[in-house]
């Protein structure tokens, strides 16, 4: 006789189909997951004997088969133009990871992380200092939208002018982390967004970024087809493989191919968001934005649009922001050849919450981070001993 008792799940970090399976394995009827996620999820409810449209036995049993996770806020930081950042715990309490919520008058647009630190080493982005603890779990994804929207309601009932605490409309996977080296995780938060019964987001208000898994691509050809932004960085290999390590692992023309093949599996319209970082005389040239209206028109003609970001800097960083001559001269390319291009506003700086400034508390199990302040330690060394 097995004597182990079964360990309590994360009820946040359940999609449908996962409560339907693990209710019917139980002798329950799968249909109550439906009321489940609408009690956890719309009513934002953190007692299970709250879900009154649930039988006395239920509710009890799921007292032994659940939890509600805790959620540990480490810091909170409100940027001068209203910008939010939440620096919470991970659920074993060993790092910390940050979210960032950007309010606008139309919209609210939560900034979340699926990665504690991050795998990847992308050259300007200072998550990448950090090194990389592990991936979050589904739970630990999700929960970061329902501590936020349930702060919000909060708030709403809280505060006469509702509007100013409108819940969150959209959801952009570009906090800590690369998504699609947590695919599985990841992929279950978005069916969880865009359910009916819980957030009811709709798959153009979802947005997967990613830095060019080519796998994690192939998967979510599969699975979704939620928005996807592509930080691209560099319009050819040698300068991307530069920036943006992966690179090396998938070049362009394979990225650009299955970044296409995606775009086409949808049977709705939908276009690619490439992200380009502006970073001063590295890849701000007119012939860099030459090569890139070449590479739009010869992989995604019509179905993309470039997002330029002005190079957010932070303690350290060795690159400097674009000029806005620059930009605006790279940005005048781009719409020549009838390419939508926006240049992105900053937002949260003085917090560092503006996008590649993220950097949560990572327990680096790659000693990346402790590599990197010894370096910086020695170029700051050796710049002092120079001035003598």
């Amino acid at each position: 006789m097995n004597s182990q008792v079964e360990e309590k799940k994360n009820i946040v970090g359940m999609s449908q189909s996962c409560l339907e399976t693990f209710l019917k394995e139980k002798g329950e009827k799968p249909f109550r997951a439906q009321q489940i996620l609408q009690w956890v999820h719309q009513y934002f409810v953190h007692d299970f004997d709250e879900m009154t449209n649930l039988s006395k036995d239920l509710r009890s049993k799921m007292k032994e088969w659940f939890y509600f996770p805790e959620i540990e806020v480490a810091s909170h930081q409100i940027s001068t133009d209203g910008t939010e950042k939440w620096l919470i715990k991970t659920e074993d309490k060993r790092s910390a990871v940050e979210i960032v919520l950007i309010p606008e008058e139309t919209r609210k647009t939560l900034c979340i992380s699926s990665q504690v630190g991050c795998e990847l080493n992308c050259q300007f982005c200072h998550t990448a200092t950090q090194g990389f603890d592990r991936n979050l779990s589904s739970g630990e994804i999700i929960s970061q939208l329902w501590f936020v929207q349930s702060l919000l309601l909060k708030r709403q009932k809280a505060e006469t002018d509702s509007n100013q605490h409108s819940p969150v409309t959209n959801v952009v996977f570009m906090g800590m982390g690369e998504p699609l080296r947590n695919c599985d995780a990841v992929l279950i938060a978005v069916s969880v967004f865009t359910s009916d019964f819980a957030y009811g987001l709709s798959k153009r208000r979802v947005t997967i970024s990613t830095s060019g898994v080519v796998p994690g691509l192939e998967q979510m050809i599969l699975k979704t087809d939620v928005a996807l932004a592509l930080s691209l960085h560099a319009p050819n290999d040698e300068l991307r493989s530069e920036l943006v390590p992966i690179n090396k692992k998938y070049p362009i023309d394979l990225l650009m191919t299955t970044v296409a093949k995606y775009l086409k599996s949808s049977q709705r319209q939908i276009h690619v968001t490439i992200e380009y970082v502006m970073l001063q005389g590295v890849n701000d040239h007119i012939k860099h934005a030459q090569q890139l209206a070449k590479l739009i028109g010869r992989y995604v003609s019509g179905q993309a649009k470039v997002n330029l970001i002005p190079f957010n800097s932070y303690p350290t960083a060795k690159y400097q922001c674009s000029s806005f001559d620059a930009i605006k001269a790279f940005a005048d390319v781009l719409r020549a050849k009838d390419i939508i291009t926006t240049i992105r506003k900053t937002r949260g700086p003085d917090i560092l919450g503006a996008c590649g400034q993220l950097a949560g508390d990572v327990l680096d199990k790659t000693r990346r981070r402790q590599k990197y302040l010894q370096e910086t330690s020695q170029k700051f060394s050796e710049a002092n001993a120079s001035s003598f």
